[in-house]
């Protein structure tokens, strides 16, 4: 109807009238809703009937469901009118509105970033949200389905962490200066110079700045880099309060000072005291896992600037939180010192120490890094996808439970120390568990590496946490590459420790030949690494080429290949492509992949994963097995001819030889080496030792070969005349020689060559022919043969090669 007034009189105890209605700010709207009419809007009543489902009831006109279940509160609006008209859309879009905050509240509306309702929900980890975020939903009130809700559309309006901020930074290097400015800008806050009076926040690197060049106002903030590394990572402006920069000549702080510097009767005996303990620390031995560059002597070494250094006394370890057990597990009493001690039981004592610090390395990697990252309800959303962190981490969980269990059994030991003890058999014990844990995490280190280069410059917040974790002292100010290193150098520093306890153990000891074999298990487990690194290195080169090459077959994927060499070329003949045409030879441990530089490139290719590649730049042409090989031609230099090669084939498809000829175009790689090499991969092919043999040099006369002239623009103007001729010629052919016609063209040019009948061999050839020329269609996915465009060579060439054979 187009009025109200004809439902007046329609009102009954039997059913509801609902009205709707296209605008909800008509006049027509405001009539139904003074008269408290059930009102509703055009998407309810389509998004109702297209799910199944009743009409929603509400007190209020609703016109969308975009706000459907969403709790939202209110801070920071001085004009009633604004908040009204905020509230009165949420209402339409079904959502609820909360005046005071509690947990409930999904979403804060802010128009500052002060007041307690602000801190709140930063503390909380609830969005906040920009007033637009209200606006720019009911502007998309008639799309079905959309929800304000998702993150992509919630993301574009949320309050930056420095909105209404002006930073200025001290101490910082150039460097990192414009980096935290351009993260400041990207952040939605604002920079000036230092002192500038209109800054709201001066951000100090607390370790170097001793002193402020001036006396800060009441109204700026001076904070540590913390905050702003914090406020990053949140996704939301942190509170000031606890990141406040003290300076270090603070009332409190002198007072301190001079409290201790009293000269008190006691004091000489403070001194002499103080002075026997530090004689005391300098005589135990401690060794910092931060760095170390050089391993320390085992009588003399002192390092106290870092919670992970481990020392003799039970207090030294750390408690690490949620760790797993092995990691929070308390040190034995105490240590016992035999009364001499010896230069094995120093290295063995080492040994622990090390292997102490390297398990502490690995808690801290885990603990700082890895389980927040995986945590969920991150304030701010998730820092990191899964994927992302299986790819950075790997299996440093699986190693750091191994070495947790090496590292208790050698603690046993050294509490109960005594020159018989074997301490090889611990490693032999744990040999098999080395080998599975360490080269999933070694063979895709510089993967993981590349992962963390890459989320630090396209995530900001991420780059924000690892700042904050760097500046921690469990870290050592060291970077998460640099940590995750450790694994990569732990095993060669056994080794090397065990080494040396070898060579201070009696030959009468039964751990001498226990240490033997623990020292070959570890080179066995490295031997493993690197041969399972080396395999996967081959494998991605494989990959590598399979995406360059257009149409590359799939066989070429095999677990036993691996790729030795790539080689640019010019093709000199007609075989295996066009003469001039550009060639790239793949020489693999078993074949040679053959193709051709693409004359027009493809599109792009995108992975599932959305990782786009680059288009494939060449074309294959043939996979050809080394055994078809039967020699290699080294053509000798001359005026025509520079650095050209020749390859002789017996395609098994063909009764004579085919020449492959071929000018290399890169000084790289020397032509004599690069001939060397293919020989050697043929040889161990064919099953021969005599390499050398295959290679044979010859005159490019003998062959028809010459590079005369291969890049001047004549010859590329033929090339391309030649080129469209045969394109021309492909199109007006509308007729194929029948299969009969070249079984009679063969016969009668074999008899005439050789001037006889055709023999019983020959009809045996024949038939081969036939049989082979059916099955022309067929892709195979052997390697047995070569496309059919080897043509025979005439027969001038048939006799100058047949000698060679």
């Amino acid at each position: 109807m187009e009025s109200v007034e004809e439902f007046e009189g329609l009102d009954s105890p039997e059913f509801e009238n609902v009205f709707v209605v296209m605008d909800f700010q008509d006049s027509v709207f405001n009539d139904l809703y003074k008269a408290d009419c059930r009102v509703i809007g055009p998407p309810i009543v389509l998004n109702c009937s297209q799910k199944g489902e009743p009409l929603p009831f509400s007190c209020r006109p609703l016109y969308c469901t975009s706000m459907m279940n969403l709790v939202l509160c209110f801070t920071g609006f001085r004009k009633k009118e604004e908040l009204v008209r905020l509230v009165t859309l949420v209402h339409h879009m079904g959502g609820v509105i909360r005046k005071d905050f509690n947990s409930k509240v999904t979403h804060l509306v802010a128009n500052c970033t002060q007041g307690e309702k602000f801190r709140v929900a930063v503390s909380l980890g609830t969005p906040i949200m920009k007033p637009e975020w209200i606006y720019k939903a009911w502007e998309r009130r008639n799309e079905q389905d959309f929800c304000a809700a998702v993150d992509d559309f919630r993301n574009e309006f949320k309050v930056p962490p420095f909105q209404d901020c002006i930073l200025s930074f001290l101490g910082f290097s150039d460097e990192e200066k414009t980096n935290m400015e351009e993260m400041t800008e990207m952040q939605g806050g604002k920079y000036l110079p230092l002192g500038d009076e209109r800054c709201t926040h001066l951000v100090v690197e607390e370790n170097i700045v001793k002193d402020l060049p001036f006396e800060p106002s009441k109204k700026l903030y001076v904070v540590k880099q913390e905050w702003f590394w914090g406020s990053i990572q949140m996704d939301a402006r942190a509170g000031e309060t606890m990141y406040l920069y003290e300076k270090a000549n603070t009332p409190e702080l002198k007072k301190s000072v001079s409290m201790l510097s009293l000269n008190t009767p006691n004091s000489n005996r403070k001194r002499r005291r103080l002075k026997e303990t530090l004689a005391q620390l300098s005589r135990e031995t401690d060794v910092s896992p931060f760095p170390p560059r050089k391993r320390p002597s085992a009588e003399h070494s002192l390092s106290i600037g870092s919670l992970l250094d481990i020392s003799n006394t039970p207090e030294s370890s750390i408690n690490y939180g949620d760790t797993p057990k092995s990691c929070t597990k308390s040190s034995k009493n105490s240590t016992p010192v035999p009364s001499k001690q010896s230069a094995r039981w120093q290295v063995a004592k080492e040994l622990y120490q090390t292997e102490s610090n390297y398990v502490n390395i690995l808690a801290t990697i885990i603990q700082l890094f890895q389980v927040p990252l995986e945590e969920e309800g991150q304030c701010g959303g998730r820092i990191l996808a899964p994927e992302e962190i299986k790819t950075i981490f790997g299996s440093i969980p699986d190693i750091f439970d191994v070495h947790t269990k090496i590292k208790d059994d050698l603690e046993d030991l050294i509490v109960n120390w005594d020159e018989s003890k074997s301490i090889g058999d611990i490693f032999l014990k744990y040999s098999k568990d080395l080998v599975k844990t360490y080269p999933p995490f070694v063979n895709f280190f510089e993967m993981s590496k590349e992962t963390i280069i890459k989320c630090e410059k396209q995530k900001p917040r991420f780059h924000a946490f690892l700042k904050i974790n760097q500046a921690k002292p469990e870290c050592g100010r060291q970077s998460l590459v640099e940590l995750l290193i450790r694994p990569v150098q732990r095993l060669p520093s056994v080794a090397l420790l065990l080494n040396d306890l070898k060579k201070h153990t009696a030959d009468e000891n039964p751990d001498k030949s226990t240490l033997e074999k623990a020292i070959g298990s570890l080179k066995e487990v490295m031997m493993h690494i690197n041969e399972d690194k080396r395999k996967t290195e081959a494998q991605k080169q494989i990959f590598d080429v399979v995406y360059e090459v257009d149409g590359c077959p799939a066989n070429l994927l095999s677990s036993h290949r691996s790729l030795i060499q790539r080689v640019e070329t010019i093709s000199l003949g007609e075989h295996p492509c066009d003469r001039g045409e550009q060639v790239t030879l793949f020489l693999f441990n078993d074949c040679l992949e053959i193709a051709r530089k693409r004359h027009k490139v493809i599109g792009t290719f995108r992975s599932p994963h959305g990782q786009t590649r680059p288009p494939a730049s060449l074309k294959h042409i043939h996979l050809m097995p080394l055994s078809q090989i039967k020699k290699v031609l080294d053509i000798r230099e001359t005026e025509d001819c520079h650095n050209a090669f020749a390859l002789l084939v017996r395609p098994p498809t063909e009764q004579a030889n085919v020449l492959l000829s071929f000018q290399m175009t890169s000084d790289e790689l020397p032509k004599e080496n690069w001939l060397k090499m293919l020989c050697r991969h043929v040889a161990n092919t064919i099953c021969k030792a005599d390499a050398e043999n295959l290679i044979y040099t010859a005159d490019p006369e003998s062959f028809e070969v010459n590079t005369k002239d291969m890049d001047s623009t004549l010859s590329r103007a033929s090339r391309a005349i030649k080129k469209t001729s045969k394109k021309v010629t492909r199109a007006f052919s509308f007729s194929k020689t029948p299969k009969r016609a070249l079984r009679r063209a063969f016969m009668t040019s074999h008899g005439s060559v050789e001037g006889r009948s055709p023999s019983s061999n020959d009809k045996h050839v024949m038939s081969r022919l036939s049989s082979t020329s059916s099955l022309a269609g067929i892709p195979s996915p052997s390697l047995v043969s070569l496309p059919s465009f080897f043509e025979r060579r005439s027969h001038t060439l048939s006799r100058s090669t047949t000698h060679l054979i």
